[in-house]
Formats: structure tokens, sequence, C-alpha cells
């Protein structure tokens, strides 16, 4: 059977954002990381789509989506994917798949709207919010963008922080990923959304305890911001809660291991099976 593919873009509270939907069956969310866009589900779709109808959304300021022309919060975020959702329906329950920055907004959807949320994964997901360090890196880098664009320095800054260093190493295509996205990306937009989805990220430990939904929470084994140990103390506070590790992934783990993800994914999705039958 042919995979359905349909692309729009939805007016929302974080601006127009492009939407692409793609496969057959329930329902599944996808919002990708900062600095890159959808194309970083890109290896991962193809599988996935055999047993859901991905939604998959490029968030503010990154690819084809606009900017609000303000900051946002996590919060704004996820009322625009419940926009996004009314819009190109149908109305049910959807498994969550976030990798980061789109893990954060599944937090505070599922969180917000237990009822519209039917299981939750995050992929290299922090949530704390940035260390000392952490911050002033960041703060360096946003300075620098914002005077040179995407220098070579600062692309190579990016890609050591997001990708592990046997990513680096042995995938170039990832590489040439986020340097591209980095290129093409409108430079005031892009700092807006690092600015208020990593500067300004707040501490979700709380929302967790909102939680009912089954939730697994899945880090790189080289993601310096979010460790093995880090993911299970957070699973053990949830009721439903589970954690996982994918070796040689830091930040962009659907795309660094695609395999390893997809069959954590599909597994999650087995022990949780959907009222509906994919066809």
């Amino acid at each position: 059977m042919a995979i359905v593919e349909e692309r729009h873009t939805v007016e929302t509270q974080v601006g127009p954002l492009a939407v692409r939907v793609v496969g057959q069956g329930p329902t599944a969310v996808l919002w990708h990381s900062l600095f890159v866009d959808e194309r970083s589900w890109g290896r991962v779709v193809d599988e996935l789509a055999t047993q859901r109808r991905l939604v998959i959304i490029t968030g503010p300021g990154h690819g084809a989506s606009g900017d609000p022309g303000r900051r946002y919060t996590l919060d704004d975020c996820a009322e625009a994917a419940g926009t996004i959702l009314d819009a190109v329906g149908p109305n049910e329950p959807v498994d969550w798949v976030g990798n980061a920055w789109g893990g954060g907004v599944g937090i505070v959807f599922a969180a917000r709207w237990p009822e519209r949320c039917r299981t939750l994964v995050t992929l290299g997901t922090p949530v704390q919010p940035l260390s000392l360090a952490e911050r002033v890196r960041t703060i360096s880098l946003l300075a620098a963008y914002r005077l040179l664009g995407p220098a070579g320095f600062i692309r190579t800054g990016v890609v050591d922080a997001m990708l592990s260093a046997r990513t680096r190493a042995q995938d170039p295509a990832a590489v040439t990923l986020l340097e591209d996205a980095l290129i093409h990306a409108d430079r005031g937009a892009l700092r807006n959304a690092v600015v208020s989805i990593s500067l300004m990220r707040s501490d979700l430990t709380q929302r967790l305890a909102e939680i009912s939904v089954p939730s697994l929470f899945v880090t790189g084994s080289d993601h310096k911001g979010w460790t093995p140990e880090q993911a299970v103390a957070v699973s053990k506070l949830l009721p439903r809660g589970s954690s996982a590790v994918v070796e040689g992934a830091a930040y962009l783990v659907p795309f660094e291991n695609p395999t390893a993800t997809i069959q954590l994914v599909r597994q999650f999705w087995a022990d949780h099976p959907s009222k509906m039958t994919p066809p």
C-alpha cells in the first residue's frame, strides 16, 4: 500500500508552522530538536509510517516555519501542537515522539492534556535548566552568531555539542544536515528559538508529576547534558515511566542511531497498543 503524504502550513500561537503528514493508522506527533528541522526524522519516518499516521511538526524559527516575533515557551509550543492537531485531525489521543526540544513540548502537552496524549517518548530531552557552563557557552555562540552568522567555528561548536564523537567521525551526512540547517536558517528566528527554548528553559521536573500516560525517556550514551542516570531517575518519578539508552548518540538520537530508535519506539508502542488497528 502506498504511503499517503500531505503538507500543510498551520497558523498557530507561535507563528505559521510547516506540517508534514505521512502514513496511515493511529496518529503520532513528531517534533524535532533545536538547530535542525523535520529532515532530522528522515531516517526513521518510513519505518514508523508503516504503523502510524505521523504528524511531523517543524518548530518556529526552523525550516519552512515562521517566527512569532516574540519570546515563547514550551507551553506556547504545546498549544500550537494542539492547534495543528485540530486542523489536520482526527480527534484522537496521539503517541508523542519528541527529540530534545520536541520532547520538552511533549512533556508539557502530556501534562496539560492527558486526554489528547496516549503515550510519550522523549529522545535526548533534559528536564533540568541549562547549567552555568552550558549557559555561558550558549550565550557566547549566540553573540558570535548574531554578528557573523553561521561561520565555520560556530557550525563546529554546534556540531560538537549536538553530535557524538562517533557520529562526527563516521557519519558525514549527519554533520552536513546540521550545518545545512544552520546555514539556511533565518538568523533572527533561530536566535529567538534558542533564547526562548534553551536559555529560558525552566525546570520540567514539576510537570512530570502531572503525567499519567506511559512514558519512555531515551538518552544517547554520549549526551553530556542528559545522562543515562538522569533518565532513569526521572522515569522513576512517573507511575508509568521507563528509560532507555541509545549507543553512539548524543542529542540527535533518531538521526544518529535510527535503527535503535525505531526498535525502541516500535516496542514501546507494542507494549502499549492503540485501540485502533493500523491498516
